[in-house]
């Protein structure tokens, strides 16, 4: 209870004390006054609940994370009575209005018409309301407040963000390798040679390209060559609260996402594996393919369908993954199980690299990480620069 209504009980006790102890025409007319004071307050705050208008627009529903996007509201007195107090309040969680105080509240006179122009963001990819949430009324004493509900609802659509690194760390030695491997494929085209591994016949290293590169290499068995990077996308939804999966699943597309238009524009060919009811896989092999790519992914659906290690799992028995010079699994979470398995893909020569988009605390995974299998943690609210 505010001070206001603690101040009007006050007085009414008064009331009372005086027409029981004086009476006269003043004292009741005091009490009659103090008396109907509520009521006919709720009388006009039910009318101005009743008549009051509201409008907004967003210039387009279909929006990109963190690129802002125009927008308006209107509120509108119609009536022949003036609104004492009105408050808008916004969705809070997954948008934002720019230069918008919430605590303002609005006095409009009959026929008053106020609009507020600015521009609205959304920060996580999926479909959400956003704009005015519910607007504030309090009559004219602010003994009563009644919320009206918006009916008018807006929901936008957003897509993923994207982000362009400069270098992902990670994988440095293979980005860096590719290119590489690519030339000199052009200049001993019958010769085709990868990193020498730890254990690799000394028969086998082929000096020229050593002496070329500066590093060692060797030649391939017919069949072991390696073509591309194959990214495991985790499409598992654990979360029902919308608070907890949308940041998630929106950090998870912008880290796949900057992995794409990173390996598209060094003409990096890419295949990327993700669960929609059956294994679906979709492919670029250079920037020309971006497009397309980005709007597959943009609707990709999260589920309660199987998890990651057991993806992973169905790619490497059906030989999947043997072909790929690197394996990236972008994931929610990290176990033992996929642990085991990154270790199994990377005994057998492949770099394995797992960024896991978590803000848990997985040090003790991280610890773990060698130089073909690392685990990388990227909390939902991270920057990818200087991350992946």
């Amino acid at each position: 209870m505010n001070r206001r209504k603690w101040l009007w009980l006050g007085m009414w006790v008064l009331s009372i004390v005086g027409i029981s102890f004086y009476g006269g025409a003043v004292s009741y007319g005091f009490f009659f006054a103090l008396t109907l004071m509520p009521v006919i307050s709720f009388i006009y705050l039910l009318c101005v609940f009743f008549r009051f208008k509201i409008y907004q627009e967003i210039e387009s529903r279909d929006m990109v994370c963190g690129q802002a996007m125009p927008y308006f509201f209107i509120l509108r007195n119609e009536d022949y009575f003036g609104f004492a107090s009105v408050n808008v309040r916004m969705y809070p969680n997954f948008s934002y209005v720019e230069n918008l105080a919430e605590d303002i509240e609005y006095e409009l006179l009959p026929g008053d018409e106020f609009t507020y122009r600015t521009r609205i963001t959304c920060k996580y990819r999926g479909e959400y309301e956003v704009g005015v949430k519910d607007v504030i009324v309090t009559d004219f004493f602010k003994l009563f407040r009644l919320r009206y509900r918006v009916v008018g609802v807006l929901k936008a659509i957003v897509k993923p963000k994207l982000v362009e690194v400069e270098e992902i760390s990670a994988l440095q030695e293979i980005t860096s390798f590719m290119p590489r491997e690519a030339l000199l494929a052009q200049q001993e085209p019958d010769v085709v040679v990868r990193d020498y591994i730890q254990g690799d016949s000394l028969k086998r290293i082929h000096w020229k390209a050593a002496a070329r590169t500066g590093q060692l290499k060797v030649r391939k068995d017919i069949g072991e060559e390696k073509q591309g990077i194959t990214v495991l996308f985790d499409t598992e939804r654990h979360y029902r609260e919308r608070e907890k999966y949308l940041p998630l699943e929106s950090k998870m597309l912008e880290v796949l996402l900057a992995l794409g238009i990173f390996f598209a524009k060094r003409d990096m060919a890419f295949s990327v594996y993700y669960q929609q009811r059956e294994i679906r896989s979709t492919g670029v092999n250079n920037i020309r393919g971006f497009e397309e790519f980005y709007a597959k992914m943009s609707e990709v659906a999260f589920s309660d369908e199987r998890s990651a290690p057991i993806l992973l799992q169905e790619l490497y028995d059906a030989g999947k993954l043997r072909n790929s010079k690197a394996v990236i699994g972008v994931v929610h979470e990290m176990n033992d199980e996929l642990l085991q398995l990154a270790e199994t893909i990377s005994a057998e020569g492949n770099n394995v690299v797992l960024y896991v988009i978590s803000d848990e605390d997985l040090e003790s995974f991280v610890r773990q990480s060698t130089s073909r299998r690392k685990i990388i943690v990227i909390p939902t609210e991270a920057e990818l620069e200087g991350v992946l």
